[in-house]
């Protein structure tokens, strides 16, 4: 039976395109962990093989690191990015307040995982705790400190693949203590070749048929709710939603985050992809007609809208391809449970018995499934945020994983374009599909609550306003597409995933300000006084979620098999 891994790679905007300053590091970071080891995987065993699917948003932010650190390290430019420039920087802050946030930023890792597992960087962890509680005693925190703390946090973040391959890591993990300026500009150089490494490898692999690269819309939008917001009353007929449910223009909307997305693909890869991971695999009927027409093979989603789309007297396989209404794009649904021992489960077992536990439900189901040939197993997740949480960021499972499964006599890693050309699967056929996401399979954690939906009617606002100065004719071509790319920003899902009191204060805090930020920037580019209200908070969030609420069981129970 057919079994294919999609890998979601994705972080929203962080920077402020105004003034260029990167508010939050995530990008670079996962860059060097995660998508340099989930590559370094598959380059390690031939017949692997997966889809890597990546947000247009997140390989422009990827271009500008590579075009900060290069001009930095040639001497003639800025790091924007104010973690990652003090790694480099001869002069570290000497205010009390900037050096405690430096000392609170070099602490954004997993304890338990990243942190524990290095005893220098604990010893400095240690000291950085003892400061955050005594912060009048700063004035003792040595500059060495800093700079120490700065090069174990950077540690800690690389690659495991790179941990045990590069003899420079090793030399500075062995040193431990008092780095020096040439250590840490050394260490930066690293942190440039591994992210100039990224889209040569993964380009490669693809050209070698061992992965297929797919994406989602450029902003990363919930492109059902752009087109009707009232389709998240179909698996939720209750919800609430805003007081407008009309996006203005949102089918326009719609049509730029893919076209534009392609384009971005198709000039960082040179290839154009044929299939999508809709953002939070978020569909609707509409929607499918539209992926369709933009040139989409294959979709995928959750396996929750699937249940919500069958026909209650059906008895079609779950792990089938599927079409729905007259609709010409093949739909595939994600096994939720399997999905979700990744992502939730297996990072507390041992990686051979998590492995053998996961290839043991997948023989279970292919021994079951009685149209094995028209079937395939559809695992599909976050492919950065997860490791972290799993000893050596999840690098003896991902190893075992897809050691066995290359060479299973009963699995067949494949693609989805591989599995669709060669097995041509028949699709079952369901009227209609369910408009909802991957997540519980509904809207529900992008709207619906009075937060989420109070920054639906920021968005409307501002775009009313953005249609109402391109309608005046005064701005520039320039103006306008930039005007544009900000307002597709304004649009991404990721700031209505965090508002609501579920989510982490912290956290709910920095990306309720890089919205409004973002909305307000969209102001000054039409030349209007940004509204006083982009002032207020919209939430202020106050949960502790599993996983700090980087990622979603698919159901509210949060069980998997």
């Amino acid at each position: 039976m057919s079994v294919v891994l999609l890998w979601h790679m994705h972080q929203p905007e962080y920077r402020d395109l105004r003034t260029g300053v990167v508010h939050l590091p995530w990008t670079y970071l996962h860059a060097i962990k995660d998508y340099v080891d989930m590559a370094a995987h598959l380059e390690a065993v031939p017949n692997a093989r997966a889809v890597v699917n990546f947000a247009p948003v997140l390989l422009e932010q990827i271009e500008h690191y590579i075009e900060q650190a290069s001009s930095y390290l040639e001497g003639n430019g800025a790091i924007r990015d104010p973690v990652l420039a003090a790694l480099a920087e001869p002069a570290l802050p000497g205010n009390p307040q900037a050096r405690l946030r430096l000392i609170r930023d070099c602490l954004r890792a997993n304890r338990e995982r990243m942190i524990n597992r290095y005893a220098p960087y604990l010893r400095l962890a240690t000291m950085a705790d003892w400061y955050e509680e005594h912060p009048q005693s700063l004035i003792y925190a040595s500059n060495q400190f800093l700079a120490d703390l700065l090069v174990w946090y950077h540690l800690s973040w690389m690659a495991e693949s790179l941990q045990r391959s590069d003899p420079r890591l090793a030399r500075l993990r062995e040193k431990g203590y008092n780095f020096t300026l040439h250590d840490r500009r050394e260490l930066l150089l690293i942190i440039l070749q591994q992210i100039q490494s990224l889209v040569p490898r993964y380009r490669a692999l693809a050209e070698e048929g061992r992965v297929e690269l797919s994406m989602s819309p450029y902003g990363h939008p919930i492109i059902p709710l752009l087109l009707d917001m009232e389709v998240a009353r179909e698996a939720m007929p209750d919800i609430r939603l805003p007081l407008t449910t009309e996006y203005p223009g949102g089918a326009a909307r719609a049509r730029w985050h893919l076209q534009h997305g392609l384009a971005t693909f198709e000039r960082v890869f040179g290839t154009r992809p044929t299939g999508l991971w809709p953002s939070e695999g978020g569909v609707s009927q509409a929607a499918l007609e539209l992926f369709a027409a933009s040139g989409f093979r294959w979709i995928a989603s959750g396996g929750n809208v699937l249940r919500n789309s069958h026909d209650h007297t059906s008895t079609s396989c779950s792990h089938r391809v599927y079409r729905f209404g007259t609709a010409p794009i093949d739909c595939v649904f994600r096994d939720d449970g399997l999905s979700d021992l990744i992502g939730f489960t297996y990072s507390s077992w041992h990686a051979e018995d998590a492995v053998a536990n996961l290839i043991g439900h997948m023989e279970n189901i292919a021994r079951l499934c009685p149209d094995r040939d028209d079937c395939l197993i559809t695992i599909a997740l976050d492919g950065e945020n997860a490791w972290e949480y799993y000893p050596e960021n999840a690098y003896h499972f991902l190893q075992l994983l897809y050691a066995r499964l290359a060479e299973h006599p009963l699995l067949r890693l494949c693609t989805m374009t591989q599995f669709l050309e060669e097995k041509s699967p028949a699709p079952a056929l369901e009227e209609k599909l369910v408009a909802g996401s991957w997540v519980y399979g509904t809207f529900s954690t992008w709207i619906g609550d009075p937060d989420k939906n109070r920054a639906w009617e920021l968005l409307v606002e501002a775009k009313r306003t953005f249609d109402e100065q391109v309608a005046m004719g005064k701005l520039t071509p320039e103006v306008v597409a930039a005007a544009e790319q900000q307002l597709a920003i304004c649009e991404g899902s990721d700031w209505f995933w965090w508002f609501g009191n579920y989510n982490p204060t912290a956290t709910v805090s920095q990306f309720d300000q890089l919205y409004r930020m973002h909305l307000a920037n969209l102001f000054l580019l039409l030349n209007v006084e940004a509204p006083p209200y982009l002032s207020d908070v919209i939430s202020r969030g106050g949960g502790n979620p599993s996983h700090g609420g980087v990622m979603r069981h698919h159901s509210e129970g949060g069980t998997a098999p």
